[in-house]
């Protein structure tokens, strides 16, 4: 820094990134940089890759520079698919820019950090989620419906899993090793705890972390085993929705509910030998109660909009305060059902879409 009359760490990076991009260029190559390069003095000719966001990717644009963006596409955060999707190049900030400024944005780039994946599930970490952050790269802007990119993303699930990925096989494996020698009903009750319930999100775990990760941690518990999207909870949270929508009148959406959450209430129970055998079983044990209790106040705001007798604010504000617990992590885990049953008892309430509807 001296020798050059560097002032500064930015001016530092900025030569740093001049002569990389001379030696880069001399091959035929171009070069792309994170945001940290955006800084004044940087050839125009370098590609700015945004991890910060559709602000920083905008700014690089309307000065000049073409960009990529990476924020909004990082696979490791354990996002919904939906989410995901949702996030556009040509979105945010970049909406306002001109057409010759939204054409230096190149598109995206989905990004994953690694800590806690290895051979076995690092397909169901990237996998299929993966397949819609590319559609959406391809689509035209107005092809937004998540609903659409599920049904596509379960039948480009079934080809992947043809050529070899291991994103669907890998799950059971894992939930036999954890659950140790077990019985058909023991192991059963294991994965229906296992499929409503996700990591948590960001980078959540390092901070619910029960002691610091190091690269020697066996990655052999619930956490690591589970994907990261529950499709069991996605699709029970739909037929809360559909419910709603016919206000609490569609007998065969009420019927698949109660199913559904009579087969969480009694699952604590069938697991509770097994939580005594196996101590990898035994640490979500909180959780599996947690899935019974959410599951009564389910059937229990069934059974109030089956007599039409709306949920009182004393009774609401008691079920909200339950669920409100029931959603805090425990074992680096997220049940995933509750936002759902919480919409049950919104609608149950007075004013709710479903209050006094039978």
């Amino acid at each position: 820094m001296k020798s050059h009359d560097l002032k500064s760490n930015e001016a530092l990076q900025a030569y740093f990134s001049q002569r990389v991009q001379k030696l880069v260029t001399k091959h035929g190559k171009a070069v792309v940089g994170w945001d940290e390069v955006f800084i004044p003095g940087v050839p125009k000719d370098i590609v700015i890759q945004s991890w910060r966001g559709a602000a920083s990717l905008a700014q690089a644009a309307s000065q000049g520079y073409q960009g990529i963006l990476s924020n909004g596409y990082y696979l490791d955060l354990g996002w919904s698919t939906a989410r995901h999707y949702a996030v556009d190049p040509l979105g945010g900030a970049a909406a306002n820019l001109t057409p010759d400024q939204q054409k230096m944005i190149l598109g995206g780039e989905s990004c994953m950090w690694s800590e806690y994946v290895n051979a076995e599930n690092i397909d169901s970490r990237i996998w299929p989620r993966n397949a819609a952050i590319a559609e959406r790269l391809w689509s035209p802007q107005s092809v937004t419906d998540p609903a659409s990119m599920y049904a596509r993303m379960h039948v480009i699930s079934g080809r992947l899993e043809l050529l070899g990925l291991m994103h669907e096989k890998y799950y059971r494996p894992m939930l036999r090793r954890i659950a140790g020698p077990a019985t058909p009903e023991e192991f059963a009750a294991l994965q229906t705890l296992a499929d409503v319930v996700e990591p948590v999100k960001d980078y959540a775990r390092e901070q619910l972390a029960p002691a610091e990760p190091t690269s020697a941690t066996p990655l052999n518990r619930v956490v690591d085993a589970v994907p990261l999207e529950s499709d069991t909870a996605r699709r029970f949270g739909d037929l809360v929705d559909r419910y709603i929508a016919s206000t609490c009148h569609d007998a065969d959406v009420e019927a698949r509910l109660r199913a559904q959450l009579a087969l969480w209430r009694d699952n604590d129970a069938r697991l509770q030998s097994l939580a005594q055998r196996s101590f990898l079983v035994k640490e979500v044990g909180q959780t599996s109660q947690d899935l019974s209790a959410l599951a009564k106040v389910g059937l229990a705001v069934l059974d109030l909009i089956a007599k039409g007798a709306g949920a009182t604010d004393s009774w609401k504000a008691e079920q909200t305060a339950a669920i409100q617990q029931i959603q805090k992590p425990k074992a680096q885990l997220l049940l995933m059902p509750a936002g759902a049953v919480q919409k049950l008892v919104d609608a149950a309430g007075a004013g709710g879409g479903c209050a006094a509807a039978k």
